[in-house]
């Protein structure tokens, strides 16, 4: 299995519970947008405590990004890294993830689960490919959500917000529902791209089912 140990070169807080890790980038070390690796502390009693953690960077930086939620209400591998500082260390492994561009369609994600389209969105602005994709974007407060003046701008109208938990002026409030897919499904951007908590996955899945939508079209991890 692929090992490299890794310094982190810059954190930063991008909401109340997600930071940003900048890291080295091993030579020769290349990954899709979408994809993720298991990264691990190298610090004692964490070496082989790894997890899953999407690039938020583009293939092309000179350095690794990761935007990863911290769980503070817990002993655990992200509660260890929100304490890190720049300099330490990290153990990162091999390439994986079926989460891909496939096509203009809609992006559906919940909380953290947005982070595999950070890069994908990235690179197609980068490449102005940026076209009739929207994204979808479910939060329980708007002080969840994630990198949301980035999505902003890479996507205007195409951008849109639900809070379940909070009601405010130009936010859908509640969960996504059969309604607010049909309003957004169209030929033109008929791929189906999703990442959240299993529950919300299930639930999409189901009333895209409803609405006749192919799941072959949908890209999500295999898991």
């Amino acid at each position: 299995m692929e090992k490299h140990i890794v310094k982190i070169l810059k954190i930063d807080e991008i909401t109340h519970d997600v930071k940003r890790f900048r890291l080295e980038k091993p030579f020769d070390y290349k990954f899709k947008p979408g994809q993720a690796t298991e990264i691990a502390i190298n610090q004692p009693g964490f070496q082989s405590e790894s997890r899953p953690f999407t690039f938020t960077s583009l293939n092309d930086w000179n350095f690794l990004e990761f935007t990863i939620k911290i769980y503070r209400d817990h002993y655990g591998v992200t509660n260890k890294l929100d304490k890190l500082k720049n300099g330490d260390q990290l153990i990162i492994h091999d390439v994986w993830g079926e989460i891909a561009y496939k096509g203009p369609g809609i992006f559906i994600a919940g909380g953290a689960g947005v982070t595999p389209f950070i890069a994908i969105l990235r690179e197609l602005a980068s490449k102005n490919k940026i076209e009739e994709n929207k994204l979808i974007f479910a939060n329980k407060t708007k002080s969840d959500i994630i990198l949301e003046k980035e999505f902003k701008q890479l996507l205007g109208a195409n951008f849109i917000n639900i809070l379940s938990d909070e009601e405010a002026a130009g936010y859908l409030h509640g969960f996504i529902t059969e309604d607010l897919l049909k309003a957004n499904i169209s030929k033109v951007n008929n791929m189906i791209y999703l990442c959240g908590p299993p529950p919300m996955m299930v639930a999409v899945e189901k009333q895209l089912i409803t609405l006749n939508v192919d799941l072959e079209s949908v890209v999500k991890e295999q898991l």
